[in-house]
C-alpha cells in the first residue's frame, strides 16, 4: 500500500480528524484499525496493523542491546494506540499523543510510503520552509547507497 498526497484538515472538539477518501480507498473496504504513534520532527504517525507489523520486524532486526533501540521501543510502543475509523471517516487522536505533536485545529495529513503522518499546520510549514531550497541536496544523500 503506497500513500501519497497532502491534505488540510480540521481536528473538530473531540479531538478527530477526518481520513481522506483517497487514503480511505488504499486502506480497502473494511473499517480498519489504525495505530497511532509518535512520529518524527514534531508529528504523528498512522499505521496500519500491517505497516506496523513489518516496523516492528525492522525494529526487532536491530540489536536489542543497543541502547537507542530500546529507548526508541519503549517512547514509540508505550505511547501507540489503536483507533478505528468511524462511518464519516474520522478517527479520533488520543489527547496525549495530540498535545505530544502540537496539535491545534489546522493540520496537514501526508501520505508518507507505508503510513500517514499528521501534522500541526504551522510545524508542517516551518518544515518545508526549512528544507524544500535544500531538496536536491536532501534527494542525494537519501539515495546514497549504505555502508556497513
Amino acid at each position: 500500500m503506497l500513500f501519497t498526497g497532502s491534505f488540510q484538515r480540521a481536528i473538530d472538539e473531540k479531538q478527530r480528524v477526518a481520513i481522506p477518501k483517497t487514503f480511505r480507498d488504499a486502506l480497502g473496504g473494511s473499517v480498519p484499525t489504525l495505530f497511532v504513534t509518535p512520529g518524527t520532527d514534531g508529528s504523528l504517525a498512522l499505521y496500519t496493523e500491517a505497516a506496523l507489523a513489518q516496523l516492528a520486524e525492522r525494529l526487532a532486526a536491530a540489536s536489542p542491546n543497543g541502547q537507542d533501540v530500546r529507548a526508541f521501543g519503549r517512547l514509540f510502543y508505550a505511547r501507540a494506540q489503536a483507533v478505528e475509523l468511524d462511518r464519516q471517516g474520522r478517527v479520533r487522536i488520543p489527547p496525549e499523543l495530540a498535545q505530544l505533536a502540537g496539535l491545534t485545529n489546522e493540520t496537514v495529513l501526508l501520505g508518507v510510503q507505508d503510513h500517514l503522518e499528521l501534522w500541526d499546520r504551522a510545524r508542517w510549514d516551518a518544515y518545508v520552509a526549512q528544507r524544500q531550497a535544500r531538496f536536491d541536496e536532501i534527494a542525494e544523500a537519501a539515495f546514497e547507497p549504505r555502508r556497513g
